[in-house]
């Protein structure tokens, strides 16, 4: 395994401050309130790559894991029992897909990156679904219905993640264009071929 160069260090853990501050930017949306947490997952894939964007992610989680203040309500070990905790587990893959796709094609396009945030953005839904329901109704003991869980933490929770989705990619692409992109080694000749 390569060691991390230092730029590699400096920009993870500029991820992991920004996926902490993006989860207490709160914007309201009639009754209900967004935050940028997602929005700074999908970069830390587009821009670190499958592993070191996967490696931000779980260095967050694991921080608030260890009672560090960085999710929505706080932190410690018990978050895994709570309903959303899924989404945070899901965000680590969902990191790693999009750094996996956006850099498998022949060249980084716009289409390319949006595919691979709405890839990620399954991967979340489905983790974190799954996990809500389960923790709900064996856990917590409040129950709720399967559907009423799609309904709540998907349908209605898509059309402002898909607006994420959709400016995580112009935001990925101009990062790659301005050469703020972790490079892959077997992408770094294309790499150089599309910025030159």
């Amino acid at each position: 395994m390569k060691h991390l160069t230092v730029r590699e260090i400096v920009l993870c853990g500029l991820f992991i401050a920004l996926i902490t501050a993006g989860t207490f930017i709160r914007i309201p949306v009639g009754t209900d309130v967004y935050t940028l947490q997602f929005l700074f997952t999908l970069l830390a894939g587009l821009v670190l790559g499958a592993r070191l964007g996967a490696v931000a992610v779980a260095a967050y989680v694991l921080l608030g894991l260890l009672g560090v203040p960085v999710f929505a309500s706080g932190g410690g070990p018990a978050y895994v029992l709570r309903p959303t905790f899924g989404y945070l587990l899901a965000f680590i893959l969902q990191a790693w897909f999009g750094g996996y796709y956006a850099r498998r094609g022949a060249a980084v396009s716009y289409g390319r990156l949006l595919l691979a945030n709405l890839g990620g953005m399954v991967i979340v839904y489905l983790i974190g679904i799954a996990w809500f329901y389960l923790v709900s109704n064996y856990v917590i003991a409040a129950p709720i219905p399967l559907w009423t869980a799609i309904l709540y933490c998907g349908i209605l929770q898509a059309p402002p993640d898909f607006l994420l989705c959709l400016a995580a990619a112009g935001i990925g692409l101009r990062c790659y264009r301005s050469g703020v992109w972790i490079v892959e080694e077997k992408h770094t000749a294309l790499h150089k071929e599309v910025c030159a």
